[in-house]
């Protein structure tokens, strides 16, 4: 029986988990799904010529699972000073200073997190490349599901770097958490596209 419990906490009302969680819950399947394939090509005659390095990229898509799980609980986490600075109150300016500095504080967490997400999934996308060219043909069709899914989280995690990132007061900093994402999106993203691309060409 499939555990409904993020997807349930997902559609209710509270403000976590959100799309950061769920971007990093996307990366994790991802790696999942990668994790399918690499198992179903070792211990194949086929792929013997592979099969040391097929081991390494499952322990390097383990890891970056487990980084990815975490980094659901982790979001959840980085979103709470955030929330609570948006609640404290304004009447006086030394109230104003310091919901300011509050924000402040708490929008860089709520960067760096979901930038901690992108990267993640950006290491999945390498992978897929791997596995896309060496991996069990029977199950092509996974590395393209897998592909997909990473760089969706990737772009997901994006716009709550955006959105988090206008609001600096620091915009050195500010744009150097854009730049990097829009770098992770530029590079991995069209490494997604093609590895997707030929996939599509290869099992239609």
């Amino acid at each position: 029986m499939l555990d409904t419990t993020f997807i349930m906490d997902l559609a209710s009302k509270a403000p976590t988990p959100g799309g950061g969680g769920a971007s990093a819950y996307m990366g994790a399947l991802a790696t999942a799904l990668g994790s399918m394939v690499g198992n179903l090509t070792v211990g194949k005659k086929r792929y013997e010529s592979v099969e040391a390095d097929t081991y390494i990229v499952l322990e390097k898509l383990a890891d970056l699972r487990t980084r990815l799980i975490e980094l659901v609980d982790e979001d959840a986490r980085a979103f709470a000073p955030l929330a609570k600075a948006y609640g404290m109150p304004k009447a006086t300016p030394d109230e104003q200073a310091a919901k300011d500095a509050a924000m402040q504080h708490a929008l860089t967490g709520a960067c760096e997190v979901p930038l901690d997400i992108m990267r993640s999934c950006a290491r999945v996308i390498e992978l897929c490349e791997f596995l896309a060219y060496n991996g069990s043909r029977m199950v092509l069709s996974d590395v393209g599901v897998a592909v997909v899914c990473a760089k969706a989280a990737l772009n997901g995690a994006s716009l709550n770097v955006f959105i988090n990132a206008k609001d600096i007061a620091d915009r050195e900093r500010a744009e150097g958490y854009a730049g990097e994402a829009d770098r992770l999106i530029g590079d991995s993203g069209a490494l997604a596209d093609k590895l997707y691309a030929y996939v599509l060409d290869e099992i239609r």
